[in-house]
């Protein structure tokens, strides 16, 4: 079994499907291999809030059902605050970039676990510390 990370731009590819978007395959297999026990996942604290807020702007009509059904996703596979935000504090200070996407790779980090992204921008800047994959270059 392959543990990951998913940022909220991979999960909301699930629900937010645009014609200009060319990485929706990998989000769909992603999904697909959590369905199958062929991947885990160990996220950070904030991933169903983060989602939730963009949700409910551009799907309010589902969101309740969109949400459960991440929530279903994510059972048993969120990392305690404690464990995620000194790593994540650091990552932030160090990268001048903002807490909540540093949250994501530090639960990877933490936990072993890759962070599968399409945030091209927190890519380039955090690339280094290692344990992080674009989504377009994901291979379930």
């Amino acid at each position: 079994m392959r543990l990951l990370t998913l940022d909220a731009s991979v999960i909301l590819k699930w629900y937010l499907r645009t014609p200009d978007e060319h990485d929706l395959s990998q989000a769909a297999a992603i999904l697909v291999g959590l369905r199958s026990g062929s991947l885990a996942l160990a996220q950070p604290p904030h991933t169903l809030l983060e989602v939730a807020a963009v949700l409910v702007r551009e799907r309010p009509q589902s969101v309740t059902s969109d949400l459960a059904e991440i929530a279903a996703v994510l059972d048993d596979a969120t990392l305690s605050a404690s464990r995620v935000l000194p790593r994540a504090l650091q990552i932030a200070a160090t990268l001048e970039h903002h807490l909540f996407d540093t949250l994501y790779h530090a639960a990877a980090l933490e936990s072993s676990a890759t962070l599968v992204t399409a945030d091209y921008r927190y890519h380039g800047k955090a690339a280094h510390l290692g344990h992080i994959v674009l989504l377009e270059e994901f291979a379930a």
